[in-house]
């Protein structure tokens, strides 16, 4: 059995402050060192903010919990400088199949175009994934910047003043205090946080429940995403199976409403299930087991002035989909290089705002797809079984069918569409994946990928186009990426950012979210639109 979750990497050990006389003040305070947290404190910390974690745990993760990471995430973890560890551990797949009883009746490719970087999806247990964002944090911290773990940090007090925050801390040597400019709730769906603030989820608990084993075994399983509905070993029910590194297997069985959860995680309860799906001759080992209950829901604001919240704190949905921490991590994206403008005093605090506008829409995204796979997953009436039996029945030899099936809509970035930082469209043909408030899809060029050109910063991309190298708008700079269409012989650079226009130029926030875009450079124009994707027309 792997034993990574028992090893401490962020270890408690007496700091100054809790010596101080008076509080010691932070810029950023992130609590929670999961995936989410140790994201923001990384992208902070790479721009110079300085970002402090504190957690009551000193180790990653007991168990695999997350282990889907979509193609946006692991673009995210690049301009973390932590992708490529994450791709090289974790098991590629595009490809999912759907079964009903013991017949497959389709299956889909998640990334059917060429010219990106990274998969679809990997699967890598999220106890990796924390190892790799802990071991970034500490190579960033040993090259100066910003940043600090501390393990063994519980925070039991929390007082927005305003103007600042003060954090009740407790350790293993006592209790101490600190303030910060801002607090970055990532303490999980139980957030302590959110207690604290006397605040609360809105949304729906599915009256379902599914069993999660981790197994260990060899098979020959090709890497793919297997889905049962109604399969023979979990009559009435559904099931999923996923490829992990090291030998390991996920496999999801849906048990129903009506269980005794201590009784269903026994190894004598679940050991039986599992050869039931796998057959007697299978030798495999668990290496966890959980039960879990489908949960749609989320906070009615993320940011409670000074105190934001993101990742599951803010929202929870079923894990069908992957959708959880991948959405976890484009709420650290939105929000990290929106926080650095505000504490460098290039954006009105109002920008933050921004942040709630723009992940809520994400997060009801995320929900309304979750709740939609879990109703045809689960079905709650006869007259709806009958209609999913049905639709899985045609989908096997009928094409218009197949879109029906719901096994999980899997995780795709969010477009902002009415986000109060996106200019008007005034690229007429343009294609529609790149209007304003569109995430930016990857390009392969002559020397590299689109996505580590554009970086982590206001990017000006031009596509047969003129413009100058570099502009700066109320201290914010923008860099030029100058491309034509012969840096992409594949055409997919004209199919993405031309479409029927000749030329195009973009304006691309630092999470490589499309801001505006246009046929030619027009300064006013371009300085209009940074001054609105920076907060600049929003009201303070």
């Amino acid at each position: 059995m792997n034993k990574i979750f028992e090893v401490p990497l962020y270890p408690y050990s007496h700091h100054a402050d809790q010596d101080a006389v008076t509080p010691a003040h932070h810029r950023v305070v992130i609590v929670g060192a999961g995936p989410v947290g140790l994201a923001a404190a990384i992208d902070l910390a790479q721009q110079g903010i300085e970002a402090l974690v504190v957690d009551e745990n000193d180790k990653v993760s007991f168990g695999s919990r997350a282990i889907c990471f979509a193609k946006r995430t692991l673009e995210i973890a690049d301009r973390l400088g932590c992708g490529a560890p994450l791709v090289d551990k974790g098991v590629q797949w595009n490809i999912g199949k759907v079964f009903f009883d013991d017949r497959k009746v389709y299956d889909f490719n998640l990334l059917p175009e060429d010219g990106h970087k990274r998969p679809a999806f990997i699967n890598l247990q999220q106890y990796y994934f924390e190892e790799y964002l802990v071991k970034r944090a500490r190579e960033i911290e040993a090259a100066g910047a910003p940043l600090e773990l501390r393990g063994g940090n519980k925070v039991t007090g929390l007082t927005d003043h305003g103007d600042h925050v003060t954090l009740g801390i407790d350790t293993p040597d006592g209790p101490y205090a600190i303030t910060a400019d801002y607090v970055i709730a990532c303490d999980g769906a139980a957030s302590p946080i959110r207690s604290m603030m006397g605040l609360d989820f809105v949304g729906r608990v599915f009256e379902d429940n599914f069993l999660i084993a981790d197994v260990i075994m060899e098979a020959d399983f090709p890497t793919e995403r297997w889905f049962w509905f109604d399969p023979p070993f979990n009559k009435g029910q559904s099931a999923l199976l996923h490829k992990q590194p090291d030998g390991v297997w996920r496999i999801d069985l849906q048990l129903g409403w009506d269980i005794d959860k201590t009784e269903e995680k026994k190894p004598e309860r679940v050991i039986p299930r599992l050869k039931a799906m796998l057959g007697d001759d299978v030798e495999f080992s668990l290496e966890w087991v959980s039960i879990y209950t489908f949960q749609c829901r989320r906070m009615e604001r993320f940011r409670h002035n000074r105190v934001i919240f993101a990742g599951d704190s803010a929202h929870q949905v079923s894990p069908f989909g992957a959708r959880g921490a991948n959405s976890g991590l484009q709420d650290t994206d939105n929000l990290a290089w929106k926080l650095k403008l505000v504490l460098e005093g290039h954006a009105p605090d109002a920008l933050l705002d921004s942040y709630d506008a723009e992940r809520i829409h994400g997060a009801d995204e995320n929900i309304l797809n979750s709740s939609r796979s879990t109703d045809f997953i689960t079905p709650k009436s006869k007259i709806s079984r009958i209609f999913r039996d049905a639709v899985l029945d045609l989908s096997e030899h009928h094409a218009f069918a197949r879109p029906l099936v719901n096994s999980g809509r899997l995780s795709m970035p969010c477009t902002y569409d009415g986000s109060p930082l996106n200019s008007p469209d005034a690229l007429p043909g343009g294609p529609a994946r790149t209007r304003p408030g569109s995430p930016c899809p990857d390009v392969g060029l002559g020397n590299g990928f689109l996505l580590d050109g554009l970086g982590n910063r206001f990017t000006l991309l031009t596509v047969n186009a003129d413009a100058p190298d570099s502009l700066t708008e109320g201290g914010v700079a923008v860099t030029r990426l100058a491309l034509t269409s012969k840096d992409d012989a594949t055409g997919a650079l004209a199919s993405r950012y031309l479409g029927d226009a000749p030329a195009a130029v973009y304006l691309i926030r630092p999470d490589q979210h499309v801001a505006a875009r246009w046929p030619a450079y027009d300064e006013a124009a371009i300085r209009a639109a940074l001054r609105r994707a920076t907060g600049q027309e929003m009201q303070a």
